[in-house]
């Protein structure tokens, strides 16, 4: 314990000796939770509220059950919610993952790091605490993000459920609607300052009647403000031969409806590509014939031509005579 407590007052951690650790966490080995904050104790996630130019304070606890130190590498990083209530954690498009910081040193000083490396000896518990800085021009809404711990060669999190105060507008738009390969991919794309669960039905019209006709269905995920997403929706059976108009509407809570559409036209290329190919080879036979038929006419036609040329006519032009002049 001695070795640790001076680096551990240095960032700021709190370490605290385990007792028996139960024989499931112990099964499992290290995990990070939500820091015990009296009636907060055993949270599921953090949940933060401030609006934009706060900073907010809070910590995440990394518990080592096992018989040997770990060191535990933290960071922040944005999440995306799930219908049924989970995160996962997206490594892209800075939102509130990048607001939050650890108390690091660099050249013997304290400063605020993205990263922090944090050694946990062994039955021993590390508070770790952290903030979350909300920028002056946060968008308001939910924010959600993760405190992502790796180290003993797997990672867990804990969600960061952020929130900025401020009116609630519901906007969604559905972009860049084409048909390809099996598929009808889209975007999505988060205009308003709520997250939103999207639903959505596909339709789509040919020549002769419709096509295809999916009613609404809930998507599994959750939409953050601000977010854009691309999804692929499977047509697995297109008709070989027709134009189509497909249709997608997205609606969600709030009243949020939105309808994207795109026009295509499928054509057997194959098909078409072997009748080409026949025709040309028909022409191409029916030209051969044709020379070989002008070829064996050829010099009847010469010497017709040389004996009705006059004097004073040119070499090749044709004269037909009509009988003699009055």
């Amino acid at each position: 314990m001695r070795y640790a407590l001076p680096a551990a007052r240095a960032l700021g951690l709190t370490l605290v000796l385990l007792g028996a650790a139960p024989t499931a966490l112990a099964a499992e080995g290290w995990s990070v939770v939500p820091a015990a904050d009296g009636a907060a104790d055993g949270r599921p996630s953090v949940y933060a509220e401030g609006a934009p130019g706060t900073v907010l304070q809070d910590a995440v606890s990394v518990l080592n059950p096992g018989a040997r130190p770990l060191t535990v590498r933290l960071r922040g990083a944005d999440a995306d919610d799930t219908t049924d209530g989970a995160s996962t954690v997206r490594e892209r498009a800075p939102d509130a993952g990048a607001w939050i910081a650890f108390a690091g040193q660099t050249h013997g000083r304290r400063t605020a790091v993205r990263e922090l490396s944090v050694r946990v000896p062994a039955h021993t518990r590390a508070d770790v605490p952290f903030t979350i800085g909300v920028p002056a021009g946060a968008v308001p809404g939910d924010h959600p993000g993760a405190i992502v711990a790796s180290g003993g060669g797997r990672t867990s999190a804990v969600p960061v459920r952020l929130r900025v105060p401020g009116p609630a507008l519901s906007a969604l738009t559905v972009e860049h609607v084409r048909v390809g390969g099996g598929r009808i991919s889209y975007e999505l794309v988060n205009r308003g300052t709520t997250v939103l669960a999207p639903s959505l039905a596909v339709h789509a019209d040919g020549v002769l009647g419709t096509l295809l006709d999916r009613g609404p269905r809930a998507l599994s995920f959750e939409l953050p403000p601000g977010r854009r997403v691309t999804l692929h929706e499977p047509w697995s059976d297109p008709p070989a031969l027709d134009a189509a108009e497909v249709r997608l509407t997205v609606t969600a809570a709030g009243g949020v409806r939105s309808t994207g559409t795109a026009s295509v036209r499928f054509v057997p290329w194959g098909t078409v590509a072997g009748v080409g190919g026949a025709l040309a080879a028909l022409g191409a036979l029916g030209a051969i014939r044709r020379r070989r038929r002008d070829g064996a006419r050829g010099p009847w036609r010469r010497g017709r031509r040389a004996r009705d040329d006059g004097p004073g006519e040119r070499p090749g032009t044709e004269v037909e005579l009509t009988g003699a002049a009055s």
